[in-house]
């Protein structure tokens, strides 16, 4: 089962709003996955197939050896939509 690491700033907030987006696209794509949520220094430490945040702050994990997806607008379901089809 693929996992995905939603990351923001603090790990409680929009990461925790875009973890319940997450769940909620994939299951329209009838996908599973083990989706959580964490803060941006926790995240370099844990194993994830993808890494989904902000842009501007997930370019932080992005060192070539993670699969990093960078929203736009983190409340816009149709960019998530294509984000999670683009990279799983």
């Amino acid at each position: 089962m693929k996992k995905i690491l939603v990351v923001c700033g603090n790990g409680l907030g929009s990461s925790f709003i875009i973890e319940m987006n997450v769940k909620n696209v994939l299951k329209e794509m009838g996908i599973e996955a083990e989706v959580s949520h964490t803060d941006l220094a926790t995240s370099k430490t844990e194993k994830a197939d993808l890494y989904l945040g902000a842009k501007d702050l997930v370019e932080a994990l992005d060192d070539g050896t993670r699969n990093v997806a960078k929203l736009t607008n983190i409340l816009d379901l149709d960019e998530l939509r294509e984000v999670l089809k683009k990279h799983l």
